[in-house]
């Protein structure tokens, strides 16, 4: 297996974070997703929410990612973690970093006291990949909203 070390990101690494939107498609077959602006990507890497880690090779380019957030709750346990996304570089799949970035999250999660995270899951790949890593089918949700809303109006 190729050798990768896993690092979280924070303040002073927004430009890993512009190289992840620019190379996306190679993580996550998806179209290059814009990059934060700089302030935008600042605010994002210095909140303590944001738990965001690249799986790096000897060189330090990035071979996998792993966001996710911390959710405050008002009932049950205070705290839960949505595991955000998940992506491995092609060339790097099935060599162990997609599981050695979530049992980086599940370890973060115990340091925290957090017992709780979940995930959604678009496609069967994906959904065998985190059964494969202990995850089981909670509920099916048939449908996800969205919207603009367009700044400085009110609805």
């Amino acid at each position: 297996m190729p050798a990768f070390t896993i690092r979280r990101l924070g303040p002073g690494d927004s430009a890993a974070l512009e190289r992840l939107a620019q190379d996306e498609t190679d993580f996550t077959d998806e179209p290059p997703s814009p990059p934060l602006t700089p302030d935008a990507a600042d605010a994002y890497l210095r909140d303590p929410g944001v738990w965001h880690w690249h799986a790096e090779d000897t060189s330090g380019a990035p071979v996998g990612f792993l966001m996710a957030y911390v959710h405050r709750r008002r009932h049950g346990e205070p705290l839960d973690v949505m595991f955000e996304e998940i992506g491995v570089r092609r060339a790097w799949r099935r060599l162990g970093v997609g599981r050695a970035l979530v049992r980086t999250l599940h370890a973060k999660m115990q340091a925290h006291g957090i017992g709780s995270v979940w995930v959604a899951a678009d496609n069967e790949d994906a959904r065998a990949f985190y059964e494969a890593c202990g995850y089981e089918l909670d509920e099916l949700q048939g449908v996800i909203l969205s919207r603009e809303v367009q700044l400085g109006t009110l609805i």
